[in-house]
């Protein structure tokens, strides 16, 4: 079982409030200054802040163009 859709358009990052995108076993933020990453376990997702990962610029930008998402696209993304 995975996230529920109407579930992931209501979630954003805590950090910068931008939307998310699921990405295998993480929820990746589509804000391109923070570019967090949320672990989900057991289809749960832990949205706790301090155990957030940084992403590095080029995985985040290849995990963004997977989804659709334009970087740069403002706090909302950009779908193409």
């Amino acid at each position: 079982m995975a996230i529920d859709k109407d579930l992931l358009g209501i979630l954003r990052c805590p950090d910068s409030r931008a939307p998310l995108v699921l990405d295998g076993e993480w929820l990746v933020s589509t804000d391109p200054a923070t570019r967090r990453r949320y672990s989900v376990t057991d289809d749960i997702p832990n949205m706790i802040l301090e155990e957030s990962e940084v992403m590095e610029e080029e995985p985040w930008i290849a995990v963004m163009r997977d989804h659709g998402v334009v970087p740069g696209g403002g706090a909302e993304g950009v779908r193409g």
